[in-house]
């Protein structure tokens, strides 16, 4: 895990990668809860009988926005800052769900830095963020992520 002290030391990993994150199971359960927390009940990611049946592979896929939403908690095992007093998801650019993840998949995050940039009382720091699944080689989301953090 990259750790520097402050959020001006991030500078330095401008356009390097900061590393990977740990893998993580997407679980029917955490696919489920998502359903119910955005009322997106879609077949493709609830009903297992009819997935069995009509989807590749026979399983429920997980929501493309589930997958964006794990970003940050992933990220989490990637860098740190140990001097800053808060940080804020400020949004994302060119998100692309460019492979379903069925339920059960691990994934996992790589994460670069893009840009580092001053905003009053921190940083606005700009992260590619690829969303890997086990054994596929084309990525589940391909994102620019964008943090605000303070000092």
């Amino acid at each position: 895990m990259l750790e520097v002290e402050t959020l001006s030391d991030m500078d330095a990993h401008v356009g390097q990668p900061l590393g990977t994150s740990d893998w993580l199971v997407v679980t029917q359960e955490m696919i489920n809860t998502f359903a119910e927390a955005t009322g997106d009940h879609q077949w493709i990611h609830v009903d297992l009988e009819r997935a069995a049946k009509e989807m590749p592979g026979g399983k429920t896929i997980a929501h493309g926005y589930l997958t964006l939403s794990l970003v940050p908690a992933m990220a989490k095992g990637i860098s740190r800052v140990r001097n800053r007093s808060r940080s804020v998801n400020y949004g994302s650019n060119k998100v692309r769900f460019t492979n379903p993840v069925p339920a059960g998949s691990r994934i996992r995050l790589h994460q670069t830095l893009k840009a580092s940039e001053p905003v009053p009382g921190g940083r606005r720091l700009i992260y590619e963020a690829t969303v890997e699944i086990e054994g596929q080689s084309r990525p589940a989301l391909v994102a620019e992520t964008i943090t605000l953090a303070y000092d």
